[in-house]
């Protein structure tokens, strides 16, 4: 099988876990895996945006996405601000849910589906202009673990970057709460036969 092409200094590497799972992200990781970074971001995003349609309308970014690690990001501009001119809350959480979600639905066989569970986000600083960006990773293991895992759930944090800040401090720090089950037992509840 190919490879997924990793965007940064780590080189092309062969990973057998992200080999066994094939799903419709994975499979168009693969098939833009040797384009030049900018047009794999270009189809990324609108192939991702396709699936997730709602995601698809917000004008989110998919700058680097690996079995381990994905970054997305989004432009500050007036249609994700507030009545104060900051990004909105509804926009960062977002995107921080795109990250995570993304980057769990990467490693996810196609037999389960991913429901989001919970979120915690907290607010430090406002995110007044520029672009805002929300990283979410993976370790082996945990990868390993969703692999095995029929029925699970997991705590991915994702932190929130403001790229034109003049401040170290992360302005916003998210964890979300990720469960992903069996798809025959979603099946299962639709017709009421699961509690």
């Amino acid at each position: 099988m190919a490879q997924i092409k990793s965007t940064s200094g780590e080189g092309n590497r062969k990973s057998s876990k992200s080999n066994q799972v094939i799903n419709p992200f994975t499979k168009i990781l693969r098939a833009t895996q040797f384009l030049p970074d900018s047009a794999q971001s270009y189809i990324l995003s609108k192939a991702f945006g396709k699936i997730v349609p709602y995601v698809g309308t917000t004008g989110i970014v998919y700058e680097k996405v690996t079995a381990n690690k994905l970054v997305v990001s989004l432009e500050n501009k007036k249609t994700v601000q507030n009545h104060i001119g900051t990004v909105h809350a509804v926009a960062v959480t977002l995107l921080a849910e795109t990250a995570t979600g993304f980057i769990l639905g990467i490693n996810l066989p196609s037999d389960r589906v991913l429901l989001l569970k919970s979120y915690h986000v907290n607010f430090y600083r406002p995110l007044k202009s520029g672009q805002i960006a929300a990283t979410a990773s993976l370790s082996d293991e945990q990868r390993q673990y969703i692999l095995d895992t029929a029925k699970g759930e997991m705590v991915i944090p994702c932190v929130i970057e403001d790229r034109n800040a003049d401040s170290d401090r992360a302005p916003i720090t998210v964890e979300m709460t990720w469960a992903w089950i069996p798809k025959s037992e979603l099946k299962q509840r639709r017709k009421g036969t699961v509690k």
